[in-house]
């Protein structure tokens, strides 16, 4: 059997997305591609401390990294899940977790039963009560979750806090060992093929042209090649997510390495919190229709915790993607491709996603159009889904204590997005999808977390009798209660586990 050629694959652009990709095209598919890596110096990386969702555990898994090692070398900490704090109204709070509310049966999801009895006036607990990774959260505990799936400590799920700018020289050392090529260097100049508009090389300012069959744009914003060199028109949706700007600054920790990222509203946006072994890395991503870089910094300077460890940075971005990913012998991954304000950290996410579908469609020359399409597809889907969650933490707010919050709660909003929360109002019920990131509790806990309550429940939820659930549901609070109780604190487990390197 003959062997297929070699795919000559040029990644544009570092960091954190640069080398994902190429760690993971040269460990998934060693034998079909070559990487070819360029980069330069004088470009810095976005990445201001990444907070992930669990998904990365696997894409870390499959590229044979151990997770102490990788936890060490990042100083990174345990993420349960993320704690709003005044979206519904000042002084409301509520996490969104990683992992389950209780246990359902069969069909029916547990928060319907807890509907039920909080229809009929039984004085039953907050739901965040009847979740592990939760009561973990407000506790300030870690362990790993259980094996065993009957045991209630397997009902949670978990994923890091890392700093960004360690975890791409990390993926690099990684790639290099496996065969990827590193030029550094500045592109000047992009060469498309005069006949099918492919691009043929890019060429570096020292003049060296380097050519290839596939190229992935990693550039980040300035989307070298699908945006500049292709034309590939940008979808704007700055109407429903108006946030343009980020002032980031790391300070000291002063307040605990807590398992799980802050996320606080503010007069004209929100401020993370994001903990790591070293240091906190805090932001505030706003609107500059409704606040200026100036004041936006001032407010974040008077509400870090711990001294400053650097100047304030200011981030400029819109919210959005490119109509298609992949275009002709092009794709992007990352910001090239599209923004998403990390409020529910998913730029890491969606760069997983990209290399994920590229490498299962991954081309033979030539690139078949139903490939690209399928691409285009699933990524628009994760855009899309996602774009709907982060506008509903938005929408769905009581406030109307400054003109950006007025925005917000009365936009207009896509119709996919109304027409989930017409069946949230009615009946509790979540739309459920074979592909995308936020399963059924994440919509849970933003729609409950926000005041969205719904007018009815599933009507399967009334089998019980009512004493006997509502004993039920307290008897396994006490589970999680005490399991939880009886875990290592955060800080105790990552000294244990990863102890960060000098």
């Amino acid at each position: 059997m003959l062997a297929l050629p070699q795919t000559r694959v040029v990644v544009v652009g570092g960091g954190t997305a640069g080398w994902m990709t190429a760690a993971a095209l040269r460990t998934l598919l060693p034998g079909r591609c070559s990487v070819h890596l360029i980069e330069s110096q004088e470009i810095g990386i976005v990445g201001v401390g990444e907070a992930t969702l669990p998904h990365i555990r696997g894409f870390n898994e499959r590229l044979g990294i151990d997770e102490a090692d990788f936890m060490k070398a990042t100083k990174a900490t345990f993420k349960l899940g993320i704690d709003f704090e005044n979206w519904g109204r000042i002084g409301d709070r509520y996490i969104h977790p990683f992992g389950t509310f209780g246990r359902g049966q069969g069909e029916v999801d547990f928060h319907q039963y807890w509907l039920r009895l909080r229809h009929e006036g039984v004085n039953v607990r907050e739901l965040e009560q009847y979740s592990m990774a939760c009561m973990m959260a407000r506790l300030g505990k870690f362990d790993l979750p259980a094996t065993d799936p009957d045991d209630i400590a397997s009902t949670f799920n978990y994923a890091y806090q890392f700093d960004a700018t360690l975890y791409a020289p990390y993926l690099r050392a990684l790639a290099e060992r496996l065969g990827c090529r590193r030029t550094e260097g500045r592109i000047v100049d992009v060469e498309l093929s005069g006949e099918s508009g492919d691009i043929e090389a890019v060429v570096l300012a020292d003049g060296q042209r380097i050519a290839g069959d596939l190229f992935i744009d990693c550039s980040g914003f300035a989307s070298l090649l699908i945006g500049k060199a292709l034309g590939e028109p940008f979808q704007d949706w700055s109407k429903w997510l108006p946030n343009d700007r980020a002032v980031a600054m790391p300070c000291q920790t002063t307040h605990g390495i807590t398992p799980y990222t802050g996320v606080i509203a503010m007069e004209a946006g929100w401020r993370w919190r994001i903990p790591l072994q070293h240091r906190t890395g805090n932001g505030y991503v706003h609107s500059s229709a409704f606040i200026s870089e100036e004041a936006a910094t001032d407010a974040l300077v008077q509400s870090v915790e711990g001294e400053p460890i650097a100047d304030p940075r200011v981030l400029r971005f819109r919210a959005g993607r490119r109509e298609r990913s992949w275009v002709k012998n092009c794709v992007a991954v990352g910001l090239s491709s599209g923004f998403l304000e990390p409020l529910e950290s998913t730029s890491i996410y969606l760069i997983q996603a990209a290399i994920t579908a590229l490498v299962e469609l991954f081309p033979e020359n030539p690139i078949g159009d139903s490939d690209r399409d399928e691409f285009n597809r699933v990524i628009d889907l994760e855009y899309d889904r996602i774009r709907d969650f982060l506008i509903l933490h938005y929408h769905a707010t009581e406030r109307s204590d400054s003109p950006f919050w007025d925005y917000v709660r009365t936009m207009g909003i896509p119709d996919t997005l109304a027409e989930k929360l017409e069946l949230f109002r009615r009946r509790g019920r979540v739309v459920k999808y074979r592909e995308g990131v936020f399963l059924e509790a994440s919509w849970i806990a933003v729609y409950l977390g926000q005041r969205v309550t719904p007018q009815g429940y599933d009507l399967r939820a009334d089998m019980p009798p009512r004493d006997a659930l509502a004993r039920g549901m307290e008897t396994l609070h006490g589970q999680i209660q005490t399991i939880a109780a009886h875990m290592p604190d955060h800080a105790a487990m990552l000294s244990r586990y990863c102890p960060m390197a000098a």
